[in-house]
């Protein structure tokens, strides 16, 4: 193990994200808050005056192996598997090569630390450091395996044994951070010792999240505005049937795959069908897609942002629409707990309570001095809470809090053969 860092010296930091590249279009299924995420807090970090590599799947053979992504931030495309887009929740048969080139790729441009995002870049990330004794590996999840089955069942698409990997990389690595409070009950409750858990929030561009800038152009109607993937678990269909009972106000929905693609998607159709049944169809607006520019000016847009999932691991979407002085209703699941403060920002509400999401937007649309109260107050505690200077000055204490002196390089023969072993039934 190298310097320290917060030690005053450029540190080497390696962030592993398997399937959620930093360079990614968001809105598809695959790509959402952790693209952002990774990306974000590599160019923070940069910007504290490390250096950042960014260890992504390759999924396009016209990728360069190295690329250069900001100052002093490098993705580094790992050839593991098929050169071409495949579901995160069938990349775990090539987690084994990802982790044996990162280890390839350490042995000449070795880090400091290790920071792994999601479940299979843990695996992968633990797996590549195993030739280099005292390498600390640190583990955010961004989404566990236990809260995805209770939720959607049958549905879940995870591999069978997610949770039980996700357990065994709790207890292997040098820490976990976890997004929100609500994240360590659930760690808790796989049975990782608290000592082995923090808390560093996801953060918020609150230079390009603000309230001063361009506005997209409206309607005329009041605009609630939701923001987010087109999957059933982010709650379009609540925040529709809640529109039944709020006159005259539309639902602009942003997410998804690009507007020209929208009408051969399964959940777009479902939800444009949806809206037609409710009598909706004149005052439900998708719109695909948005590039990340223009999202500053749709946020600034709506009268509210709606962020009704049935369960979220963080959500972004709150933290940007606050940035921006827009008052928040949302689910009271998962990350919106700690981001979101009840009756002072925004209202938290059931989920999958139309009726009470109806209640609680029809009130603010009907207090402009509250609703502006909310908004001022969302942006103190963007300000305060999450921009991403502080999530990184936080990230990096937590790596701080793991890094041990250096070490000799040296593997012996029981170490190789054990690391061996481990490999092989990587994927049992």
């Amino acid at each position: 193990m190298g310097r320290a860092p917060g030690g005053g010296g450029r540190v080497r930091i390696s962030l592993v994200s398997e399937h959620a590249s930093p360079l990614a279009v968001l809105g598809e299924v695959d790509a959402g808050g952790q693209n952002v995420h990774v990306a974000s807090l590599a160019v923070a970090l940069a910007e504290r005056g490390h250096q950042v590599t960014v260890h992504t799947r390759r999924d396009d053979p016209a990728l360069p192996e190295t690329m250069p992504f900001a100052p002093g931030v490098t993705v580094h495309h790992v050839t593991a598997g098929p050169a071409s887009v495949i579901p995160k929740d069938d990349l775990l048969p090539y987690m084994p090569t990802f982790g044996a080139e990162l280890a390839r790729f350490w042995r000449t441009s070795e880090p400091d630390v290790v920071h792994a995002h999601f479940w299979m870049s843990g695996l992968a990330a633990l797996a590549g450091a195993r030739d280099f004794p005292g390498l600390p590996v640190v583990q955010t999840f961004h989404a566990l395996g236990s809260v995805k089955r209770r939720h959607q069942g049958d549905d879940d698409t995870s591999p069978p044994d997610r949770v039980e990997y996700e357990t065994t990389i709790g207890h292997s690595v040098a820490t976990t951070i976890a997004t929100c409070t609500d994240e360590v009950r659930e760690l808790r409750a796989l049975g990782i010792p608290a000592g082995r858990l923090q808390v560093v929030p996801c953060g918020v561009d609150v230079t390009a999240f603000a309230p001063a800038g361009p506005v997209e152009p409206r309607s005329g109607r009041p605009r609630l505005l939701q923001v987010g993937r087109l999957v059933r678990r982010k709650g379009a269909d609540v925040a529709l049937r809640a529109l039944t009972s709020i006159p005259d106000a539309e639902l602009v929905l942003a997410g998804g795959p690009p507007a020209d693609r929208l009408d051969a998607d399964p959940e777009a159709q479902r939800l444009r069908a949806l809206a037609a049944s409710l009598g909706l169809a004149d005052r439900f607006v998708l719109l695909g897609g948005v590039e990340r520019s223009r999202m500053p000016a749709l946020f600034r847009s709506a009268d509210l942002v709606l962020c009704p999932p049935h369960y979220e691991p963080f959500g972004i979407v709150p933290l940007e629409a606050m940035a921006c002085a827009r008052p928040v209703v949302a689910s009271a699941v998962g990350g919106h707990l700690d981001t979101v403060a009840e009756g002072r920002t925004g209202r938290l509400v059931p989920p999958g309570d139309p009726d009470a999401l109806a209640g609680a937007v029809t009130a603010l649309l009907a207090d402009p001095a509250g609703r502006s109260a909310f908004g001022a107050a969302g942006r103190r505690r963007a300000e305060a809470h999450y921009g991403w200077d502080r999530v990184a000055a936080a990230t990096e204490a937590a790596y701080r809090g793991v890094c041990a002196p250096p070490v000799p390089r040296r593997i012996s023969a029981v170490r190789r053969s054990r690391s061996a072993a481990t490999a092989t039934g990587a994927t049992r």
